[in-house]
């Protein structure tokens, strides 16, 4: 974590969901543990790979030897199942002041979570949907593919190198990265991925407009 303050500028901010501004952790856990349960497989070991990436891309890591469209059929059980069960979701810390100041900011979501799903668990945190949003229907390549990002960017109609991103995983640092794009890690996974300053959570960010459009981030 950052003890000093740092700045980034930038023009427009791609925003990942869970663990970034919705604390979904325990539905993941309570969700991913059952279906280790139903594959044999080690649930702490499971958990290492699931945060980031799309249900059938972390199946494809866990079961390599199986066809994928087993993943695809599979993924589409748990993001039902996942998007019944909003127990214990909450905003993370700063979230809802954090996304406040986006107001006429260029911003998107970008989550691996398809519309279902990101919409279910926003609404649970508390938090509005930003205007912009790719979700897993909107992408053919999962993070830590770049292809999210990228098109986040496009969206928005911003250069990629003028984008910052908000992730927590390793699978979305990367992806960030890849895009070639600045990345802001937030939480207590993140620190250990490479973003280009980490923070604790959304309190320890502050967003500045600046008179030609310009962002200035005040974070730490």
């Amino acid at each position: 974590m950052t003890a000093a303050t740092t700045v980034l500028t930038a023009r427009a901010l791609l925003l990942d969901m869970d663990g970034t501004l919705v604390n979904s952790d325990v539905v993941v856990e309570r969700c991913w543990r059952r279906w280790a349960d139903r594959h044999g497989l080690d649930g702490d070991e499971v958990m290492k790979v699931v945060h980031g990436r799309q249900g059938y891309a972390s199946m494809a890591v866990l079961l390599p030897d199986r066809p994928m469209e087993q993943n695809h059929a599979d993924n589409a059980r748990m993001l039902a199942e996942e998007t019944a069960d909003v127990d214990g979701v909450v905003a993370i810390p700063g979230a809802p002041e954090f996304l406040a100041s986006l107001a006429g900011v260029p911003h998107a979501l970008v989550t691996s979570a398809d519309v279902a799903l990101s919409t279910a668990r926003m609404a649970a945190a508390g938090l509005g949907l930003p205007d912009v949003r790719v979700t897993a229907e909107s992408v053919g390549a999962s993070k830590p593919d770049p292809e999210g990002f990228l098109k986040g960017a496009a969206e928005l109609g911003i250069a990629p190198e003028d984008c910052v991103v908000f992730e927590d995983s390793e699978a979305g640092i990367v992806a960030g990265r890849a895009a070639g794009m600045r990345v802001v890690g937030i939480g207590s996974r993140a620190p250990f991925h490479g973003p280009d300053v980490a923070v604790r959570d959304l309190t320890e960010v502050r967003v500045e407009v600046v008179g030609d459009g310009t962002l200035r981030l005040h974070i730490g």
